[in-house]
């Protein structure tokens, strides 16, 4: 789940060494067994009822839980029977409008109590879902809408100027609806004019769970997005285990200022705390400055991460308002360990969940034990149920590399190589790809183990330790090679954020003329305590040769997607060329670090420096 999907999980902190103590916290809600055995027993009957879908299940939750809170906005809050409520309008309205089951409708909307109810409702009675990022712009924004290809789009006002900037890059403009206001035609207007009861089973198509119910798009960091398939029975599946996971109560309420066009910010954290009969503030995006006063005030009892905030919230001043929360667990992916352990222990964490998943994948991983930095373990009573296997990789192919008789090589405790999901006719199992059969077909590895398996590929470099935790290593498409060795971007980083002064470390590698694969480069967002000639003995000490990075570009601010990952496409191709940028740049020379002139990467590009 990118979970993009999605979202990069933590850095590998030598597995095998022994686990740092850790402030003393208060125990843990949910032991790490009971997790399992919730998310088992949660899980166990979903397929059992094939038509019952998500917004059904919710009907259920509204029946009990009437008057509760639900959905916290900023604007606005829905109670449990008011969410049910307007789901059921907008649902009787897009079958008014001619929607069919099958059909597609794509959504483009901020965080908003309103952007759950629109896909719960649409979704109810058949019609596939396209959540849009908002972020996006003219032609990217326009392939996203073209791939799905759908009947209308439902658009609110903040986000329009981008939608009229993408029609023009559309081979054929879409009929748009506009969310809100009181105008005739807007979804809001004319879904009033219905009954918001529940929907009789004359009135809606039969849904089932291997019909699809949203379109959720990766995030693009390697290139234009990805549709990923999202069935309705992933939407259960996803909801009812994390719920089995993290055990939510009517007086739980989840913060969730992450995306809601993602799978973990609008699928799994809402709608895993909405099943336990909790609620869940929605805020529009991060804040570090408003965050710990935003939690206390809002009396929220679980947090939704990604490591990025977990960071940002760890650099902060500190605020007498962040000892008044009353969290007890926070949930994400990508801490890193130095940040996790500093995390939990000047905010009084009692519990971090760390997980790993994709939203178009099989397999996901869960820490419920808390070992620090590890993204998950696949325990023994699992092994048949979520069958991981992480194989060699092939750096002079990028494919996982095969033995003579033709199958992938396992990789050894504690080797770094990709991980594999297995895929089956199983709908737990199955692969739903993406809406481009190429890009699917790419996905899936057959004849791993023995002839005619399958596996999906993750594209992420793991190792699993000797007790069975998996730690996340690079990405394939980040890591590198160099004088002969791969080098993995994330261990760079991880040694430099070790350094004083290193606010942020955005690691990649770049193209050397006449020179054999990528040198290390690193991009620095610094503070007033950095010292280049401290960086630069740490990397010494830290790192073998071939991992130090040989160029540095310092910046006052490293961008980021919309879901906190590093950008590292554009800088990759600033390189170190100091016509392309007016940040200072600087190689790894005769033992210091030297700035980089327009005289000196001359040199170094026509080979006259040796390297």
């Amino acid at each position: 789940m990118d979970l993009s999907s999605s979202e990069r999980p933590s850095p590998d902190p030598r597995p095998d060494s022994p686990e740092p103590e850790s402030a003393a916290l208060p125990p843990p809600r949910t032991s790490s067994t009971a997790g399992w055995l919730g998310a088992l027993a949660r899980t166990a009957r979903i397929d059992a009822q094939p038509e019952r879908i998500f917004p059904l299940v919710l009907d259920a939750i509204a029946d009990e839980r009437g008057s509760a809170p639900a959905l916290i906005g900023r604007d606005e809050t829905l109670s449990h029977s008011e969410l049910a409520e307007r789901r059921n309008r907008y649902a009787r309205w897009a079958l008014a409008r001619g929607l069919a089951k099958g059909d597609t409708v794509a959504l483009l909307m901020r965080n908003c109590p309103d952007y759950l109810a629109v896909w719960l409702g649409l979704t109810r009675v058949g019609v596939c879902v396209a959540l849009l990022n908002t972020n996006l712009r003219g032609a990217g924004l326009a392939h996203c809408i073209a791939v799905a290809a759908p009947r209308l789009v439902i658009v609110a006002a903040d986000p329009a100027e981008a939608l009229e900037g993408a029609l023009p890059h559309l081979a054929e403009r879409p009929e748009i609806v506009w969310q809100g206001g009181d105008a005739d035609g807007t979804l809001a207007a004319a879904s009033a004019a219905f009954s918001g009861a529940p929907l009789g089973p004359d009135e809606a198509p039969s849904v089932t769970l291997r019909d699809p119910a949203l379109l959720i798009y990766t995030s693009g960091t390697t290139g234009l997005p990805k549709a990923a398939r999202v069935s309705h029975h992933r939407v259960m599946m996803w909801t009812h285990w994390f719920a089995g996971l993290i055990d939510p109560t009517p007086e739980d309420r989840m913060y969730d200022c992450l995306p809601l066009y993602h799978s973990v910010g609008g699928v799994v954290a809402p709608g895993s705390v909405l099943l336990g009969g909790g609620s869940v503030v929605l805020r529009e995006k991060f804040s570090a400055s408003r965050f710990w006063a935003d939690v206390a005030e809002t009396g929220a009892t679980l947090f939704q991460y990604i490591g990025e905030l977990c960071r940002y919230l760890t650099l902060a001043a500190p605020d007498p308002v962040e000892a008044r929360h009353r969290l007890r667990l926070c949930t994400g992916n990508g801490m890193r360990p130095e940040v996790w352990e500093a995390f939990q222990a000047r905010f009084g964490i009692p519990r971090i969940l760390e997980f790993y998943a994709a939203t178009e994948g099989t397999l996901s991983l869960y820490n419920v034990e808390g070992r620090i930095g590890a993204v998950g373990r696949v325990p023994s009573f699992m092994a048949r149920r979520s069958p991981a296997l992480i194989v060699r990789h092939d750096p002079a192919t990028g494919l996982p590399a095969r033995d003579s008789a033709g199958r992938c090589i396992p990789a050894a405790s504690g080797e770094a190589g990709e991980l594999l999901g297995r895929l089956s006719d199983k709908a737990e199992y199955t692969f739903e790809g993406y809406t481009s059969a190429a890009e699917s077909a790419r996905k899936v590895l057959r004849d791993v183990v023995e002839p005619g398996d399958a596996w999906m590929r993750t594209g992420d470099l793991m190792r699993r330790d000797a007790q069975g935790f998996f730690y996340f290593v690079d990405r394939l498409g980040d890591t590198f090679r160099w004088k002969g060795e791969n080098v993995a971007t994330t261990e760079v980083a991880d040694a430099l954020h070790r350094v004083a002064g290193v606010r942020e470390a955005n690691v990649y590698g770049v193209a050397v003329p006449g020179a054999e694969g990528r040198a290390g480069m690193a991009a620095l967002a610094v503070g007033p305590d950095f010292d280049l000639a401290q960086l630069h003995a740490e990397m010494e000490s830290r790192l073998p040769a071939y991992a130090r990075p040989l160029f540095l570009r310092l910046s006052d601010e490293l961008g980021h997607t919309e879901t906190f990952k590093q950008k590292k496409g554009a800088l990759a191709e600033d390189g170190f060329d100091p016509d392309r940028t007016d940040d200072p740049l600087y190689i790894d020379r005769d033992g210091a670090y030297r700035r980089i002139d327009r005289a000196l990467y001359v040199q170094i590009t026509g080979g006259t420096l040796r390297l």
